[in-house]
């Protein structure tokens, strides 16, 4: 799996595009700005999205979705509990075709990906599982994690969803809403959210 990562807009996003080398179609996760910048990209790569995956419906994730779909006329998931945030927080009305829960399995664009709902940021929030590879979006970052002050955030709920990153018998690199990347095995010694 090949992976682009574009840190986009005022808060420095990290909007991903996932394909497999040699295919034609491609993933798109958390595209909070920017459309024609991520459609340059896609473009340059010769692929055509089929999917927009949301970890969570913050306006700063899902900003460049609308254009995108547009542009596209891809596919766009994100865990239904999104939907009960307000509109202040997700800049108006969360606009999806589908929807992915705990435990979902998909393949989409010639990837396959386990879903694993981590509220506490949001109430929907999702970690994106791509066996080495995992999209944490403002769940886990490298040495932090999410805020909880925000409307819908709930710290009783972080924690838990921590400690269940925490017990992942699995190795694998993070890659998170913003800032730079990690591991998880880094991360289980080192980030005090999860120690």
């Amino acid at each position: 799996m090949k992976i682009v990562c574009l840190p986009l807009g005022y808060y420095q996003t990290n909007t991903y595009i996932l394909y497999n080398e040699g295919g034609s179609k491609c993933l798109v996760i958390d595209p909070g700005y920017e459309a024609f910048h991520i459609m340059r990209y896609v473009n340059q790569l010769n692929l055509k999205v089929e999917a927009i995956l949301l970890t969570h419906g913050h306006f700063d994730h899902v900003g460049a979705v609308r254009p995108l779909v547009a542009d596209t006329d891809c596919a766009v998931y994100i865990n239904s509990r999104e939907s009960a945030m307000p509109e202040m927080m997700t800049a108006g009305k969360l606009y999806f075709t589908h929807t992915y829960d705990e435990g979902d399995t998909l393949t989409l664009a010639g990837l396959t990906f386990t879903v694993l709902a981590t509220p506490g940021h949001t109430p929907g929030s999702v970690c994106l599982d791509f066996g080495d590879h995992m999209f944490t979006g403002d769940t886990l970052f490298a040495g932090s994690c999410g805020r909880v002050d925000l409307p819908g955030g709930d710290a009783r709920q972080m924690r838990q969803s921590l400690a269940r990153l925490a017990a992942l018998d699995k190795s694998c690199w993070i890659h998170p809403g913003h800032g730079p990347g990690s591991h998880l095995g880094k991360e289980k010694q080192t980030n005090p959210y999860l120690v």
